[in-house]
Order: C-alpha cells, then sequence, then structure tokens
C-alpha cells in the first residue's frame, strides 16, 4: 500500500481508476502522462512536439505535486506509437534533464489512449536538501 497519493489540479485528472502518482517509501511513482490539458481535459492540438510538450508540463506538475523535480527523476520510460517520433521527443524529453540524465527505456506501441503519440511515465526520489561539504 502506497504512503500516500499525489493529485494535483495542474495535471490532468486520471481517465481511469489511478492516481497521479503514488509515494512508497522515499521513491515516487508517477502515472503515465499524454497530452491532455488539464483544464479541459482534452488533448492538445498539434504535431507529436506539441504533445511531448503537454506530457512533460504535465509530468512537471505531478512531481511537483508530489514534492520533488526533475532533478530526482532516477528512471523514465517513454512509450511512442512511431519510432519515427524518437528524435522530436528526445529533444524535448532530454531539455528537463540537462546533466546527469535518469535511466530510461522507449517502447513503440500500437496505441496509446485518446489517440496520443507518446505517453512518459516516472520514477522519481523524495527531494533532498543539498549533501553538507
Amino acid at each position: 500500500m502506497p504512503d500516500r497519493t499525489v493529485s494535483t489540479e495542474k495535471a490532468p485528472k486520471a481517465i481511469g481508476p489511478y492516481s497521479q502518482a503514488v509515494v512508497a517509501g522515499d521513491l515516487i511513482f508517477t502515472s503515465g502522462q499524454i497530452a491532455l490539458d488539464p483544464k479541459t481535459q482534452q488533448m492538445v492540438e498539434g504535431d507529436v512536439r506539441a504533445q511531448t510538450e503537454r506530457v512533460m508540463e504535465n509530468l512537471s506538475a505531478v512531481l511537483e505535486g508530489a514534492g520533488t523535480g526533475f532533478e530526482n527523476v532516477v528512471k523514465a520510460t517513454i512509450f511512442v506509437v512511431d519510432l519515427k517520433d524518437f528524435a522530436t521527443v528526445n529533444e524535448i524529453y532530454g531539455k528537463r534533464f540537462p546533466r546527469d540524465p535518469p535511466a530510461r527505456s522507449t517502447v513503440q506501441v500500437a496505441a496509446l489512449p485518446r489517440g496520443a503519440r507518446v505517453e512518459i511515465e516516472l520514477i522519481a526520489r523524495q527531494s533532498r536538501p543539498p549533501k553538507a561539504d
């Protein structure tokens, strides 16, 4: 059983029986995020670039709601409908991890909910104060 679930208005509501994220001990497990606008609960318009930008914004909001950020992500899993989109997704994703990026898997899938082209889920640590010298 998780220590707690995460719910924030800054990210899309769950479209099924799941939480935006769960905190278990020192780890945060986000649910996969697709390009839903949190205000409308509708898919953003545009190509895979626009979708990936929205996915990363949604993940940022979920991490913030859990009390952490991209700097504490240790593992990412990316699902794409077409691996031809990999370079674009990678470019946008990489902006959030300028140093010491987390471990990652990228998988091509047959389809994603609501016709999404990309979905990303993360595992992160709780924020920690900087180590003393």
